[in-house]
Order: structure tokens, then C-alpha cells, then sequence
């Protein structure tokens, strides 16, 4: 069975379709990524998208679409993103098997890119 790049819960896929629906400009999905930043290293990346750039990964899953930027793709192999309702906030999280740990105040990461058996896997 291939390793998808990424997929959704079922709440982060609810939780994307109502911001998505509430939008003031038509939205083809959420772009999704990482880059250098934070203390640990790295930080994860959304943003709203009209349409698909050079080189994103699409991918569908509970109706919503998300593209992954092909700098992140190594990084985000396997991930899954998750939302979450605590008593104080509500927020994204990633469930990433490439990171390796992550800074005291959860705003950055350190992932390392995934394994050569996990990429033959997602082929």
C-alpha cells in the first residue's frame, strides 16, 4: 500500500470546508508547506489558494483539496493533519512521522526529510 503524502481527520477536513465556504473570493483549496523559521528549525505553512502553482502536489481527500509545496513534499510524506478544540484554542496540528521534535512553545519543528523506503512506498 503507497504512503500518502498526506490525508486529513475528519474534523480537519470539516474544519477546512467552513473557512473555505466562508471566503470572500472564490478558493480552490489550502496550500500547505514548510519553511526555515522558529527555534527548533522549521515551521508548518497554510495558506488560502485560488488555483495550483508550478509544481504542487494536489491532493483530494474528504473533499477538500490541499496542495503541497514540492520544497515540503520530502517533509510532509505521510502526514496527517489534524484539528483540535482544547478548552483555551483551536488550532491545526500536524501528525508527522518526519519530525524529530518540536520547541517548547509548539510553534516550530524540527523534521527530517523521509526515508528512501518511504518514498518508494508513495510511488
Amino acid at each position: 500500500m503507497a504512503l500518502p503524502i498526506m490525508r486529513l481527520t475528519d474534523r480537519a477536513a470539516a474544519r477546512v470546508k467552513d473557512i473555505i465556504s466562508r471566503s470572500d473570493k472564490p478558493l480552490t483549496g489550502l496550500r500547505v508547506g514548510v519553511k526555515k523559521g522558529g527555534c527548533a528549525g522549521m515551521e508548518y505553512t497554510m495558506d488560502y489558494a485560488e488555483a495550483p502553482e508550478k509544481g504542487d502536489e494536489i491532493i483530494e481527500d474528504k473533499g477538500v483539496t490541499l496542495m503541497v509545496e514540492p520544497q515540503a513534499l520530502l517533509f510532509l510524506l505521510g502526514t496527517e493533519m489534524d484539528y483540535i478544540t482544547e478548552k483555551m484554542a483551536s488550532r491545526f496540528v500536524f501528525n508527522n512521522p518526519n519530525q524529530v521534535s518540536a520547541c517548547g512553545c509548539g510553534e516550530s519543528i524540527e523534521i527530517v526529510p523521509a526515508k528512501p523506503e518511504h518514498l518508494r512506498a508513495a510511488q
